[in-house]
This record gives C-alpha cells, sequence and structure tokens, in this order.
C-alpha cells in the first residue's frame, strides 16, 4: 500500500500509525457499518476520511509525541471543519455530526473542550486551530485528493466561513434532543479501525455476520427446555426453569440474527465467552465473537470523571457482556451512539438476570424499555425472579408479544438436588469441610466478598496443605482468570476430562465469590455459603449436584449457609433485610423443592420500591430521548450508583508491554475493580485508560488486593517509565 504523506501521522508511538492509514481504515470500516445500518454508504466514507483531517496541523503534529502539552486547547476536529466546503452541500449536517463530536460533546465537556466550551470560554477558538494554516493546509489537500475527493485552494477567509457554519450547526444542535446516527456510526467506524489497524480488513470481512446457531438445537430427555417449541411467531421470551434445565440453549434457539448476551458478572462471562466459542466455531468457522472484557474506561480531569463504554468491535457475530455496559445507551455515557448503532434490531439475551437492590432493578427495567425501543428482540432467561418483577417486565413488552415458557411441577421435581443446612457460624464449617475432603468430596465455598474469599483460601491453604485448592473471583488479571476456570473445569484443551477440580475423582477444594453463580458448568459434592438473596443462593446451589444422569435423579448433596451478618455494610452488597428474608424462609436440614421455590421468592421480595432513575436516564418512559443531541453525559451515573467492578487497572510491571501490545493482548493484562479502589493511583492514557497498580497488590494466586493499591507501594524501579 502506497501511503501518501507518511510523514503526517494519525497516532504517536508506539503505534505511529500515518494519516492516511487511518482515514483508509475508518472509511473502510464506516461503508461497512453504514451499509448494514441502511445509511448512505458514500457520505459515511466522506465523513470518516474528513473525521480527522485536522490532524495534519503542525499544532497536532508537534504535540503527538510531546509529553508538555502547551495549556491552549487544539482540537483537531474542528481544524478537519476547515475544510468542509470541499463536499456537496446537501451532506454538511451528516458530514458535521460525524467529525466534530467524535471525540468530545460540543458543549459542557468534562475538560471544557467541545467546540461550544472553547468558543464560550476563550471566544478565539478559530485564531487557535487556524494557526500555520499555509504551512499544513497542501498537506491535508493532497491526502484527501488520494482519496479521491476534488479538491482546489482553500483560503483562511473560507476555512473560517466553514467553521462559523459548523459552530451555528451545533448550537442549533443542543437545542434538539435525541441521538445521533452519524455520530454513533463515525465513533463506531473509529474504534475499530484504532484498534485493529493492519488487521481491519481482515475483521471488516468477518462483520456483521448472522451466527449459525443449529448447535443449540440438541434435544435430551434430561433437559426439559430442549424438548419445548421454540418456534413461536412472538418477538419477545420469558423462560423460568431451573439451573441445568437447558436455559441458554433454549435462549440462543429463539435467536434469528445478530446475538448480545449478558451475564451479571464479569468473571462468568469469560467462562461463556469459551463454552459459547467451543461449542459454535465447529459450524462457524470465521466466527467473530466478542468479549468486552472491561466495563468503561475513565477520564480524569481534576474534581470531574466521565465514563467511557467500551463498545468492543462493532458488528461481531456474537458479543458477550455484562447489562452495565449495555446501560450506557440509557444514562447516554460517552460511546453510547456507537453502541446503539451496534444493537439496535438484533437479539439480546438477558441471562440470570440478578437484582440485589432497588437501583439494579430499576436499571435493568430501563435496559428493557430502551432495547425495546431499538427494535431489539430480548430474550430473558431465569430461574429465580420475583413474580412482582416479572409482571413489571410484562408490561413493559407487552404479554402478547412475549413467548412464555416454564417447566410444569412434575418437571421441576426432577430437579430436586439439595439439602439444605443452617450451620452457626464458620467454626462450623471448618469441621465439615475436613470431613468432606477426608470422604474424597468436592467443596465449593462461596464468599460474598472478594476479601472474605481471598482471606479462607490462606487459611485453608495452610489448613489443607495437601488438598488441591483453588481461588476464583472477579479480580484477576483475565489470563491469569482463564487459566483458573480452565483448572476449575477439569478439561483439557480439546475438552476432554483431566482429573483437575470439577472431574476430580478426589477431594479438592474451591473458593469462590458470586462469579460462579452463573454460566460455570461445575458440579461439586458439597457447598459452604455465606448467606444472600434467595434468588442468588438458588443459583449457587446449582454448582452442586448439577450433573444429572438417570441414576443420579432423586439423589441429594448437602448445602450449608452461615448466618445472615450483622449490620448493613456487612451484608454488602445486598441488602440485609433480604438476605435475612431469605435465610428464614429456607429449611434447615430437610430437601428443597424446586417447585415451592418461586413461592419461596415472592415471600422474601413481598414488594419492589422500583425507584424512578428517569431524572439519570437520557431514555424516558415515555420513550422520548432528553439529551441534547451531539453530547453525551460527561458523568459517570453507573459508577455513582452502583457497586460494581467496573473499571480496569493492571500491575505496573505490565505497562511498557502494555503500551506495544495489541488490544487482545491488552484485555488479557487488565484486572477489574471498582473506581474508588484506583481512583488516587496513576492513570495510563492508552488502550482502555487502565489506572496502574503496585505490583505488591497481585499476585497470579490470589489475585488483587485493593488494601495494597496505594501510591507509597509503587516500585521506583519503574518510575522512569
Amino acid at each position: 500500500m502506497k501511503i501518501t504523506c507518511p510523514h503526517i501521522k494519525a497516532k504517536g508511538l508506539p503505534e505511529e500509525t500515518s494519516l492516511y492509514e487511518h482515514l483508509l481504515f475508518v472509511s473502510k470500516a464506516a461503508v461497512k457499518i453504514a451499509h448494514y445500518s441502511k445509511l448512505d454508504s458514500e457520505t459515511a466514507r466522506l465523513g470518516a476520511i474528513l473525521h480527522d483531517i485536522g490532524k495534519a496541523s503542525t499544532v497536532f503534529q508537534q504535540r503527538l509525541n510531546n509529553t508538555k502539552i502547551p495549556s491552549t486547547p487544539f482540537r483537531h476536529e474542528i481544524a478537519s471543519c476547515f475544510f468542509l466546503s470541499l463536499f456537496n452541500e446537501a451532506m454538511y449536517p451528516q458530514l458535521i455530526e460525524m467529525v466534530i463530536a467524535h471525540h468530545k460533546s460540543v458543549l459542557h465537556d468534562t475538560r471544557e473542550k467541545g467546540i461550544l466550551d472553547i468558543e464560550e470560554n476563550r471566544g478565539d477558538t478559530f485564531e487557535l486551530h487556524i494557526k500555520d494554516w499555509e504551512a499544513w493546509k497542501e498537506d491535508a489537500l493532497t491526502i484527501l485528493q488520494s482519496f479521491g475527493i476534488e479538491i482546489r485552494d482553500i483560503s483562511k477567509e473560507e476555512a473560517e466561513d466553514n467553521f462559523n457554519f459548523v459552530v451555528e450547526y451545533c448550537e442549533k444542535a443542543i437545542r434538539e434532543r435525541g441521538f445521533s446516527q452519524w455520530r454513533g456510526l463515525l465513533m463506531a467506524a473509529d474504534h475499530f479501525a484504532s484498534a485493529l489497524s493492519d488487521n481491519t480488513d481482515e475483521y471488516l470481512n468477518r462483520t456483521f455476520t448472522i451466527p449459525n446457531l443449529q448447535f443449540f438445537n440438541r434435544h435430551h430427555a434430561l433437559y426439559p427446555l430442549s424438548l419445548k417449541e421454540s418456534n413461536s411467531q412472538m418477538k419477545h421470551t420469558m423462560v423460568v426453569a431451573c439451573t441445568g434445565a437447558g436455559k441458554t440453549d433454549y435462549l440462543f434457539r429463539r435467536c434469528k440474527g445478530r446475538v448480545f448476551y449478558t451475564l451479571p458478572f464479569q468473571a462468568s462471562i469469560n467462562a461463556m465467552y469459551k463454552r459459547l466459542k467451543n461449542d459454535l466455531t465447529p459450524d462457524n468457522p470465521e466466527l467473530d465473537i466478542r468479549l468486552l472484557h472491561a466495563a468503561s474506561s475513565i477520564v480524569l480531569e481534576g474534581s470531574k470523571k466521565e465514563e467511557k463504554i467500551i463498545q468492543g468491535h462493532v458488528g461481531s457475530s456474537i458479543k458477550v457482556l455484562t447489562p452495565h455496559q449495555i446501560a450506557a445507551i440509557a444514562f447516554g455515557t460517552n460511546g453510547y451512539e456507537a453502541m446503539i448503532m451496534d444493537i439496535k434490531g438484533c437479539d439480546v439475551i438477558l441471562d440470570e438476570i440478578h437484582t440485589y437492590t432497588d437501583i439494579t432493578r430499576s436499571i435493568v427495567l430501563k435496559i428493557i424499555e430502551v432495547l425495546k425501543h431499538l427494535n431489539c428482540k430480548i430474550h430473558i432467561g431465569t430461574a429465580t425472579m420475583p413474580s412482582i418483577l416479572y409482571d413489571k417486565i410484562l408490561t413493559i413488552l407487552g404479554k402478547e408479544n412475549v413467548h412464555e415458557v416454564a417447566l410444569t411441577n412434575e418437571e421441576l421435581r426432577l430437579f430436586n438436588r439439595h439439602i439444605t443446612h443452617k450451620i452457626d457460624n464458620w467454626e462450623k464449617a471448618e469441621s465439615i469441610i475436613e470431613i468432606a475432603l477426608k470422604t474424597k468430596q468436592k467443596v465449593l465455598v462461596v464468599c460474598n466478598r472478594v476479601k472474605t474469599a481471598q482471606e479462607k483460601y490462606a487459611q485453608y491453604k495452610a489448613q489443607f496443605p495437601e488438598i488441591p485448592i483453588l481461588l476464583l473471583h472477579s479480580r484477576f488479571k483475565k489470563s491469569d482468570r482463564n487459566e483458573k476456570e480452565r483448572l476449575l473445569l477439569g478439561l483439557d484443551e480439546m475438552g476432554k476430562e483431566n482429573g483437575n477440580f470439577n472431574t476430580s475423582k478426589g477431594a479438592c477444594l474451591v473458593i469462590s465469590t458470586q462469579v460462579v453463580e452463573v454460566s460455570i458448568d461445575i458440579s461439586f459434592d458439597c457447598m459452604i455459603t455465606e448467606a444472600a438473596p434467595l434468588d442468588s443462593l438458588a443459583q449457587r446451589f446449582g454448582r452442586v449436584n448439577r450433573k444429572r444422569t438417570s441414576e443420579t435423579i432423586g439423589k441429594y448433596k448437602p448445602i450449608y449457609v452461615l448466618p445472615p451478618p450483622e449490620d448493613e455494610k456487612e451484608a454488602i452488597p445486598y441488602s440485609l433485610e433480604i438476605i435475612q428474608r431469605s435465610y428464614q424462609a429456607l429449611a434447615n436440614g430437610e430437601l428443597m423443592e424446586e417447585s415451592d421455590l418461586q413461592a419461596k421468592i415472592d415471600q422474601v421480595f413481598t414488594e419492589i420500591d422500583f425507584l424512578k432513575i428517569e431524572q439519570h436516564s437520557v431514555f424516558k418512559e415515555s420513550g422520548k430521548w432528553s439529551i441534547d443531541k451531539l453530547t453525551h453525559n460527561p458523568k459517570a451515573i453507573l459508577l455513582d450508583l452502583l457497586e460494581i467492578d467496573c473499571v480496569s487497572c493492571i500491575c505496573e510491571a505490565d505497562e511498557e508491554i502494555y503500551l506495544e501490545s495489541t488490544y487482545e493482548e491488552r484485555a488479557r493484562m487488565e484486572i477489574s475493580t471498582r473506581y474508588y479502589v484506583v481512583k488516587d493511583l496513576r492513570q495510563l492514557d492508552w488502550g482502555s485508560k487502565p489506572f496502574i497498580v503496585p505490583d505488591s497488590s497481585y499476585n497470579s494466586e490470589t489475585g488483587f488486593d485493593v488494601s495494597l493499591a496505594k501510591a507509597s507501594n509503587y516500585n521506583s524501579a519503574y518510575s522512569f517509565l
């Protein structure tokens, strides 16, 4: 490929992509997205070529690799608009929307670098960006010409007219309510090409392909949902069935297009990603299945913070993610339009919805509202949903539009698997564990917090030195978590049993957090668990005596539940009152009847306060958008509302290699954690913008220790970075 003006760069070190190459890659992605979205492909191509041409400016080129950035603002997208008059005037609205806001809100940007922010605060925006015009416009024009655009000289006066036109357009746009699909298209194309660079063509060939889901048409008498008809003409789906009944297969059987598959926990989506990839690759040798490995990238500016949703590669046949990432659409955070362009009209599976608090219930309902508005086909699967919530979802979707599926009491009887016991304390639990291990049982201990799981792991490792023991939670590097999940499942690369943990014939011990509740297909002999909401406990119980054969039906294994904590703080992330009600609803020393579970859940969740989050959401119950066009919400609302692991961090020793790595390689280094844990640490302005944590706060055996995530623990040997 011949590169026009190779000395003009779009990106600095370590990538050093030329501007020509970047515009080429983005334009190809934009055309593909436009074709899929039924938008004009040529307009999309021209907007992609124009969007970064302002990077030819000498100001931008000088700053590209200069760490001492002057305080005067320079936005390359503003300089790009100086060339607007080279294009057909009929395209101006679309071109402006693609170019001027593909990074920043045009107004009230977090860093006050939107075009209207700069104009309002300084009033000399044009003068700042036209600097050295005669010195750099020729390079810009040469690059534009190489893409087949008819060029001519543009005077400084004409450039200023173009700038003024764009300002006037933006001033009108912010008085409109709604999102710009053209802005979303360019954001998606820019992210795609920036992440993949030279591999853009390869991946574009695989985008927007409907997956072959024939694999899920398998039938088995032990999985009753596999025997139920799924070809209803109703648009949406609600499936209620206990764990192990085949919900995931059934939900995929209901899908006809590209699929967004959600699970509530970061770690559980990793296991599902690998499971889907292994199951579907034989029928889909070029399957583009994507895992959204991190929830957000966080931008800090003084005391302000901005959350940007990470979209992953647009156009994946299947995308595995958490509901938090979809919720960004409803809250209008940076990048939400790009996700809209990706998800609209697709099949969306909301599997094992977990609603621990009134806030999370409200967010789930808001997600369903916005997905319905975007013409998505929504397929919901749950083992444990309060009837009040179920009925509310039916009201939103319209009962006449929902294919409802549930197991009969007779079918549920065949899934009775557990005897539940209430125990007084951890000391009692330890004697139970010791006896179980002596009788060669596989024991699963589930804690509500990572810290507790880490402490129990250290204790039991010392107490049972001869027993294989494994710790699993959400705060591992993805590479380490993958290895732990592989060990836990007890399968080799070919999917055959290798005798580790789940497939062990002897004693073993696994300590985990809630991440084990869903998606991870294991079958243990005994469980010790901290008290939790009943719907969560039922999910946990599904990891014991899960493997069913005609011989195991009617045989039961023990679950031991510790009492609720004493105060609200210790109950986090759950409601203490709900934990207490759940504990009371559990039988002690008796068979847990699956057919009674729904009544018990409704006994626990006697009423639900559907908190109004309308003041936070940009998508309203009325179906209207309240956000100003060409802007996004700078406030990280979900970070404020939820206690979830939603930012990324990396170890300081990984910083240098992170800068030189591919998208997938970077993902393997990242650790998910909560914003408040790392907010005072250094942050890398690259990739997912991870925070840098001290090496001493992490090891591959126990994961990330948040108590050691302090700047004082940084290794001085890395201070040169």
